[in-house]
This record gives structure tokens, C-alpha cells and sequence, in this order.
């Protein structure tokens, strides 16, 4: 079940009425069956490995929570890590057959086939379940927080099965913390007309980023990557620039429409963005864009690793093993290895010319405090990214090189005068430009902390209804709705 889909839109509004409706000590389990629901509507029978992941992590906490009562110090410790290990290994394992067990395959097959060794032929289809790889780390994140003593461990398996499976925010994200969700789920929510109109007041943002800009975007981005031998750099280019307003709003969207949805039953889930684009380095890029799961990589990886407490050398070889993990996470292909290996790059790129370049800036005489020189910053940022994104976006690792090659050996700007050629008409081109307009001013005015949802909620009665039916009427008119106005998958799902 899609967020943008007249499912959800029957569902949603059903599932909020009753939960304010019925007690509060059953509220809990009602919405258990639902973010049930919402997930098997996808594929019933891969409501089992979530199910299953519950049980392991579940029972991993419980053991935890025993062994931590052990008198034995020593003892205590290496049960707790054995405890800590296992859920971690059958987690894994999990994510790992399901996610890259075809393409372990492909790339394993050539290898025994050097040997003379037929290639392995599987006798079924692995088919990856929607939202595996954000519960999966959802679930970890619980067993470490309890191995740490940051949370205690939930005694009601029913209700932290609810914790793992709570629907606004199961199959995208935001990876939440069981410090933070797992502890609302005891709390009493009641019915806040002020908090219903600020969380739908959100979810309208989030599908006026997804459906009149990313899947806008996604028609342009689409024809070109996917027909790239037609096209020459400057196309490439624009696609390129089109695929990072997309893959933002789209993903941006999903979070937004997930938190505003939380929102309105009373929950409060974290935020995953921060204007990202409007970065200074890729290291701050990083500290706003996908927070979640940057938190998750810090937290549970980079620190475990020694983080930068054992010398550069090894911060920066924990960098990359960090990069080269979230690469692979996106994504079961090459073409996400290298571009968690090219950030990672980046970072150590920047991390080990900083020096170099602050001198440089000191001999030209540069004030390195200047707005020019911050726009100077995050304009080179942006073309970093979105130099990246080609080899997120790219099918396969040589149509990116081959784009690349393109991009710089293939230029001719003339063709910027008639883009029809590439998916959208003159109608649709505006409407995208307009859109990304609003985009740029609301995301300016949230980066100078303006909380315009804020000034919306406390503005006159007519002031508020009139820019609630206009944004409602953006989203009926000029959304895309898909090929033949079905609903349009968000770009997380598969991952």
C-alpha cells in the first residue's frame, strides 16, 4: 500500500478515527494489526521475516536484560556478546539472502568458472521484501541500545513487535531509535485537533514534493538515463541535476508524509533531512541528508570501528568501510559500491587537503567567512553529489562511465532550446520550474529556521483554509500520478 494511493487514503483516515476512538490500553494493539496490514497488502507471506527478525531481536534483548544480572562480571560481558552477535549474524543473514543473494551469484559464477566449475543455477527466485533493509537495522538498533543500557529491554513482545512494524515509517524509514519510538508506544496519546492540523498540514507538503516535482522530474530523468546513447553531456547533465531534485523530493516526501502521519496520532518521529543541498562540504551534506541512517552507520559501525580516536589513518579507512556499507545497503549493484566509495572519497579527499586548502585561502587573501565564498562551497558540493548520483542512478557501472564520457566529450547547449525530445512538454517543463521554485524558497526559509508550518497554523482562519485548499489543488491538478494515473512506487522501496 502506497502512501500516494486511494488505498492509503481510505486507509489512513480509518485507522486514525478508530485509534482515538477505542481505549487507551488496547490502542496499542490496534495499531499492531494495522501496520500489519499495511505491510502484507504488499506480499502476506514476507510479513514472516519481519515477524521473525521481532522474535530474534525480541528474545536477544531478553537475554541481554538476563545476563546483565549476572554476578560474574566477565561471564556477564561474554554472553551479552555472544547475545549481541548472534542477533546481528541472523539479522544479517537474513538481509543478505534476500537482498544479495543474486548478486553474490553473478558475481561468484564467473570466478568458479575460471576453475572449470559449472555455474550455479538457483532453482527459485528470491524476491527482495519491501522496507527489509530499514526494519532490519530498526530491530539492531534496539538489541545495541539495550547491550549499551541506553533503553531497558521491552517486556511486551507484542508491543515492541509494534516498535519494529509501526506502519508510517516501515518500509522507508526513518530508521527510528527505541529510545525515542519504543517509548511513546507506553505513552497516552488522545485526540489534539491543533496536532491533526499541523501533521496533515506536513503530509501535504510530502505529496506535493512526490507527486508535482519528483514524479515530474522522474519523466525527464527516465528517458534520458535509460536511452542515454541518445543524448549528448548537456542533456545528461540536465538529467543528472533533475535526478537529485528527484531522489530528494521523492525521499523527502515519504519521510515527511510518514512523520505527519505519526503526528496525527501523536507520535513524534525524527527528522531525515535538513536541506541537504545547501551544504558546505560532503561531510555536512552527509550530517543532513538520510540522518537515520548516517546515525545508524556512526553509531553502530564508524564508533564500534574506533571512529576517529585512533589516528587519521585509521579514521579514514573507518570512513571508508563505513561509505563502502551504506553503498552496498542502497543497493544490491556495483554501480552503489562505487558511489559509497566515491563519497567516501570525498571525505577523505577533503578531510586530507583541508590544511592545504585553508593556507591556500590564507595566501590569495580569501575570507573564507564571505556569503560568495559559502555559495562558492555549496555549489561545488552540489556538482560532487550530483557527479555521485550518476552511478547511484546509472543501470549499470558502464552506461555511468558512459555517461561520463558523454558529459564531457559531448557538448552542445543548442539543445537545451526544445527538451521535448526528452520526455516533457513546454507545459510540463514550466510547471516543474514553478514547483521547484516553491521547493527552493521553503527550503530556504526552513535552513533560516522559518517555521512556516508554524506561521501557516497561526495565521487567520481564511489565510490557512485558502493556502490548504491551493496546496490541495497543486497536488489534484498538477501531480503525476503514473502511466495511466497509477500510483508511482517511492525510489526507497527497493531498498
Amino acid at each position: 500500500m502506497l502512501f500516494n494511493s486511494l488505498e492509503f487514503l481510505i486507509f489512513f483516515p480509518v485507522v486514525t478515527l478508530v485509534y482515538f476512538l477505542i481505549p487507551h490500553k488496547i490502542k496499542w494493539i490496534w495499531l499492531l494489526i494495522c501496520s500489519y496490514f499495511f505491510y502484507m497488502c504488499w506480499n502476506p507471506k514476507y510479513a514472516l521475516l519481519m515477524a521473525l527478525s521481532t522474535v530474534i531481536t525480541y528474545a536477544s534483548g531478553m537475554m541481554i536484560d538476563r545476563f546483565g544480572r549476572i554476578g560474574d562480571a566477565k561471564k556477564s560481558r561474554r554472553l551479552k556478546n555472544m547475545t549481541v552477535a548472534l542477533s546481528f549474524v541472523s539479522n544479517l543473514g537474513i538481509l543478505v539472502f534476500f537482498k544479495y543473494f543474486d548478486f553474490l551469484l553473478d558475481n561468484l559464477n564467473p570466478i568458479i568458472g575460471l576453475f572449470g566449475i559449472a555455474p550455479i543455477v538457483p532453482k527459485f527466485d528470491v524476491v527482495l521484501p519491501v522496507g527489509i533493509s530499514f526494519y532490519t537495522f530498526q530491530a539492531l538498533s534496539y538489541t545495541m541500545d539495550v547491550y549499551r543500557g541506553e533503553v531497558a529491554c521491552e517486556k511486551n513482545p507484542f508491543r515492541y513487535a509494534l516498535f519494529v512494524s509501526f506502519f508510517p515509517q516501515l518500509v522507508a524509514g526513518p530508521i527510528e531509535r527505541s529510545k525515542n519510538l519504543l517509548l511513546q508506544l507506553h505513552e497516552k496519546h488522545t485526540f489534539c485537533f491543533e496536532r491533526v492540523k499541523s501533521g496533515l498540514l506536513l503530509m501535504l507538503w510530502g505529496f506535493f514534493q512526490k507527486l508535482v516535482i519528483a514524479d515530474r522530474a522522474a519523466i525527464l530523468v527516465n528517458e534520458v538515463y535509460n536511452n542515454y546513447t541518445n543524448f549528448g553531456g548537456v542533456e545528461i547533465l540536465l538529467a543528472t541535476i533533475l535526478f537529485a531534485l528527484q531522489i530528494y523530493c521523492d525521499f523527502s516526501s515519504y519521510t515527511d508524509i510518514a512523520r505527519g502521519a505519526a503526528e496525527v496520532m501523536g507520535f513524534s518521529l525524527m527528522k531525515n533531512f535538513e536541506q541537504p543541498y545547501f551544504s558546505k562540504s560532503i561531510a555536512e551534506f552527509w550530517r543532513n541528508w538520510h540522518i537515520s541512517l548516517s546515525g545508524w552507520f556512526r553509531d553502530y559501525l564508524y564508533i564500534p570501528l574506533g571512529g576517529n580516536k585512533r589516528g587519521k589513518v585509521r579514521k579514514y579507512v573507518n570512513i571508508m568501510i563505513v561509505f563502502l556499507a551504506s553503498g552496498l545497503w542502497h543497493g544490491a549493484n556495483w554501480t552503489f559500491v562505487l558511489w559509497g566509495f566515491l563519497h567516501g572519497m570525498y571525505q577523505v579527499i577533503g578531510g586530507v587537503t583541508l590544511p592545504a586548502r585553508q593556507k591556500l585561502c590564507t595566501w590569495l587573501g580569501i575570507n573564507r567567512h564571505t556569503h560568495f565564498y559559502h555559495l562558492f562551497q555549496r555549489l561545488i558540493t552540489f556538482l560532487l553529489v550530483c557527479f555521485g548520483w550518476i552511478f547511484f542512478r546509472a543501470n549499470h557501472v558502464s552506461e555511468a562511465f558512459g555517461m561520463i564520457k558523454k558529459l564531457f566529450c559531448e557538448w552542445n547547449p543548442w539543445v537545451l532550446t526544445d527538451v521535448t525530445g526528452m520526455g516533457l512538454d513546454s507545459a510540463q517543463l514550466i510547471v516543474l520550474v514553478f514547483a521547484t521554485m516553491i521547493l527552493f524558497l521553503v527550503s530556504s526559509a526552513h535552513y533560516y529556521r522559518v517555521q512556516l508550518r508554524r506561521y501557516v497554523l497561526d495565521a487567520h482562519l481564511i489565510v490557512r483554509w485558502s493556502l490548504a485548499f491551493l496546496g490541495i489543488f497543486l497536488v489534484l491538478i498538477f501531480g503525476i500520478y503514473g502511466p495511466g494515473f497509477s500510483e508511482s512506487q517511492f525510489i526507497y522501496f527497493q531498498f
